[in-house]
């Protein structure tokens, strides 16, 4: 592909209604992926929708719905544009097959109640009594089948009405006398047509379900913003909001776009990006995210992040991609369901032939374990079994504030035995602060003056020294002959005096003799992994500043949580060995790798993973890109840069380092509930199977009825969906770290 065209491609998400098994999947992927200018296609079954790369100069949404209902499925539109018109489709879609339910269930009484009741039906009124249900519910099988077969695509239609198939055509042979006996199977097959289509019912109703993460973080948009617009206020759709338009927030609404307030004081409501219920103070100058909730106040902001571009847009995009992910778990059901429905095929008919040709079985006999094992055998829960709990994993994880930009992720997660961090920024705030000052008596002399001469200078510890001046209060003196020096520090003229705030080389070069009193001070503070600043006044030393990067809240908790959960923590950072040796000494690290460069910390991780390590990585700057790219989980810090977070296969919304613990009890929890997913599907199949096939006919005494066997088959789906579901209500598991 040329780069012009590269440069062309485009993300699009469709949504598609109608896809009831993992062979619908594919038979749509299929399709999408042969038109022109596709690149990639990604079917999510659960979430009903497919994720293409494409080229959309060569097709587009016209081509993409031509694809789709050829196949027989319901082009529902582009996700990003209004739902209103899926939803209408997919409400009378339910509606209709409530009707075709209403209508088998009353046809199958009507001639199951005939015999108890000693009415002989003859067998022409007992078609005739039937004709209605096997139209409307069961014709749309047939015909849904016999598409799948134009496209060579077997789905689980296919073999469905196959069995019908088989059951109706004896049913008429036997009307026409062409086979002995008066048993019809018309009954059966209407009660087939009717199981399978309630069965997609309750399985539509559930995975609704799936997708209630999205609808909830969908719902946090209002639908209107006010905007001011030459001098007048208008009430316009949210997505109509331009970028640099003022919009007015009154109170207790949610806030439209992203943007920053221009006028106005309040506070907002931010827990569904922080996940603190403490409201935070807005004021001119201070970001809004949109979907938090406004307070008390009135708010003027300047719209500057709209559409898609928004912060909550783009967890949702992130959510949607991740859930259309399959992870190499669900490729391997994926060649598994490929391969039943051959095998079920050949086995249904041997089996059939065994019983009437070998053993000499009658003819009903014989017909009846062919239907019953056509219908019974459905690897629909094989499919579902892997989407469904990851899309509501991932759902959760949203809610969580922990997004998911690959389902493969959740199942690295399982198998990680180390976690690495980075220090600044990850560990700690990434943000110094002034942690002492000594000697205590003169702490505000000193921090005055240093302030003073550290006025307008931009460095780390300039910063930090100013801001615990104004945190304090203090009334700066002016500064003059202020004069940097890289490497040392400052010198400045204040109060008629010169005041040099920096290191020791600083000092030194000036002859100024430090106290041994304070020279031990300075020590144990840079023991402590801090950095020292030394302030003189008139050429004698006064006093000690020390700064520090302090840790984030809950670094503790997080380092105490994952080593409940089995797993080796280290740490490995750019920054000096002292600083690294202090906050792994806080945290109870054994490990930790300082002082290297980006290459150093992908080199680091490469080395676990020689050693037959599975890491995951945390960082949240530009410097950790390398290493979060190179790990086997990269996790990034959601208030780190935008390149952090494009690495990272895990985004934590919010800086809070238990959040990693909680994604590592979500991926595993995801991926135990994908195994009894497995497992009950597997299981259902080796268990009723030999059942509808007649071989524990000396245990059971009788035969599955095919009826019976529908039943069975469409529970199966529902019941994998409805286990899914259970991690809706997943809580990760927090304690406080051990003393």
């Amino acid at each position: 592909m040329t780069d012009s065209s590269a440069e062309s491609r485009q993300k699009t998400e469709i949504r598609i209604g109608g896809m009831t098994c993992v062979m619908c999947a594919g038979a749509v992927e299929k399709a999408l992926a042969a038109l022109p200018g596709v690149e990639t296609v990604a079917v999510d079954l659960a979430g009903g929708a497919a994720f293409l790369v494409h080229d959309p100069g060569r097709s587009g949404p016209a081509d993409w719905e031509k694809a789709v209902t050829g196949l027989g499925y319901q082009y529902l539109g582009l996700a990003e544009d209004p739902a209103a018109a899926g939803e209408a489709v997919e409400r009378r879609l339910a509606r209709s097959q409530l009707g075709k339910i209403a209508v088998g269930f009353f046809t199958a009484a009507l001639l199951m109640l005939a015999m108890p009741l000693h009415l002989h039906l003859p067998p022409w009124l007992q078609l005739l009594l039937a004709a209605p249900a096997l139209l409307w519910t069961a014709g749309p099988i047939f015909l849904a089948a016999g598409r799948s077969l134009r496209h060579r695509a077997l789905t689980m239609e296919v073999m469905y009405a196959l069995g019908m198939g088989v059951a109706l055509a004896a049913s008429l042979l036997v009307l026409a006398g062409a086979l002995p006996g008066s048993f019809l199977f018309i009954d059966s097959v209407v009660m087939l047509a009717t199981f399978l289509t309630l069965g997609r019912w309750l399985e539509h109703r559930a995975r609704g379900e799936t997708s209630a993460a999205i609808r909830h973080l969908m719902g946090l948009a209002p639908v209107t913003a006010r905007v001011v617009r030459d001098g007048r206020e208008l009430d316009i759709p949210t997505e109509a909001v331009a970028a640099g338009d003022t919009v007015l927030v009154r109170a207790g609404e949610r806030v439209p776009v992203d943007g920053t307030v221009t006028d106005g004081e309040s506070w907002a409501d931010e827990s569904m990006i922080t996940g603190e219920p403490l409201p935070v103070s807005k004021g001119p100058g201070q970001p809004l995210t949109g979907g938090t909730i406004n307070g008390p106040g009135l708010l003027r902001m300047r719209a500057e992040r709209v559409g898609k571009e928004t912060f909550l847009s783009g967890i949702v995009r992130l959510v949607r991609q991740a859930q259309g992910a399959k992870p190499p778990i669900q490729r391997l059901a994926d060649r598994v369901v490929a391969r039943f429905i051959p095998t079920i095929l050949i086995l249904a008919l041997a089996n059939f032939l065994c019983w009437f040709v070998l053993l000499g079985r009658p003819f009903l006999f014989s017909i009846t374990t062919l239907i019953s094992v056509l219908v019974i055998a459905c690897p629909c829960a094989l499919g579902l079994a892997t989407p469904t709990a990851l899309t509501v994993g991932i759902g959760r994880g949203a809610e969580l504030g922990i997004l998911v930009r690959d389902g493969g992720s959740l199942e690295a997660i399982q198998r990680l035995t180390t976690v690495l961090f980075d220090k600044t920024g990850t560990l700690t705030l990434g943000k110094p602060s002034v942690v002492a000052i000594w000697p205590p008596a003169a702490a505000a002399r000193v921090l005055s003056l240093a302030a003073a001469a550290e006025r307008g200078t931009l460095h780390p510890l300039a910063l930090a020294i100013e801001a615990r001046a104004r945190e304090e209060g203090l009334s700066l003196p002016e500064a003059q002959a202020v004069s940097t020096q890289a490497g040392r520090g400052v010198t400045a003229t204040v109060l008629e005096g010169t005041v040099r705030v920096g290191n020791r080389t600083l000092l030194g070069d000036a002859g100024i003799v430090r106290p041994a009193a304070l020279e031990a001070e300075a020590a144990n503070q840079e023991a402590l992994g801090r950095t020292v600043a030394w302030v003189s006044f008139r050429e004698e030393v006064i006093g000690l500043i020390a700064v520090a990067d302090p840790l984030r809240p809950g670094a503790r908790e997080a380092v105490a949580a994952l080593r409940r959960l089995g797993l080796r923590v280290g740490l490995v950072t750019g920054d000096s060995a002292g600083a690294a040796a202090a906050v792994a000494a806080e945290l109870g690290l054994s490990e930790s790798v300082a002082e290297v460069l980006p290459q150093g910390q992908a080199e680091a991780i490469r080395l676990r993973q020689a050693q037959g390590e599975r890491v995951a990585f945390v960082g949240d700057g530009i410097n950790d890109a390398p290493a979060l790219a190179l790990a086997d989980v990269g996790v990034a810090i959601g208030t780190g840069t935008d390149v952090a977070m494009e690495s990272g296969e895990l985004v934590l919304v919010r800086g809070d380092p238990r959040l990693v613990a909680d994604a590592v009890q979500l991926g595993r929890r995801v991926f135990a509930q994908i195994r009894l997913n497995l497992f009950w599907a597997f299981a259902y199949n080796l268990v009723l199977i030999p059942l509808a096939a007649g071989w524990l006919l000396p245990l059971t005494h009788r035969l599955l009825p095919p009826e019976v066997a529908g039943l069975a088959m469409a529970l199966s789906s529902v019941t994998v969906v409805l286990l899914s579901l259970r991690l809706k209500g997943f809580t990760p598991r927090r304690e406080p770290p051990a003393t």
